[in-house]
């Protein structure tokens, strides 16, 4: 498996892409990032075309075990960010 590519990376990759300076390329991803947690936060979703969607699901209260102790425990009810990733993405990375 390849190692995952840094912030750094990321967005050299997107200046030059964008034709621009790193700084706005920066600004730019940091501004989608920004967006994208203040969307998710508010129990809304993002779809990223070609990538996927991004949303918040609630789940309830409920009964979990410490595997270490092996002692019962009510965990309260949370959120927990979930990912759905596009067909057009799997097919590219399948095909």
């Amino acid at each position: 498996m390849a190692k995952p590519m840094t912030k750094t990376q990321l967005v050299a990759a997107l200046a030059d892409k964008m034709d621009t300076d790193k700084k706005t390329a920066g600004n730019a991803l940091d501004a989608l990032t920004g967006l994208i947690t203040e969307e998710v936060s508010n129990g809304g979703a993002v779809t990223l075309p070609g990538v996927g969607k991004i949303y918040c699901r609630e789940r309830p209260e409920r009964m979990v075990r410490n595997p270490a102790t092996g002692e019962q425990f009510k965990k309260e009810a949370d959120k927990q960010v979930k990912v759905t990733i596009a067909k057009a993405l799997k097919d590219s990375v399948n095909g």
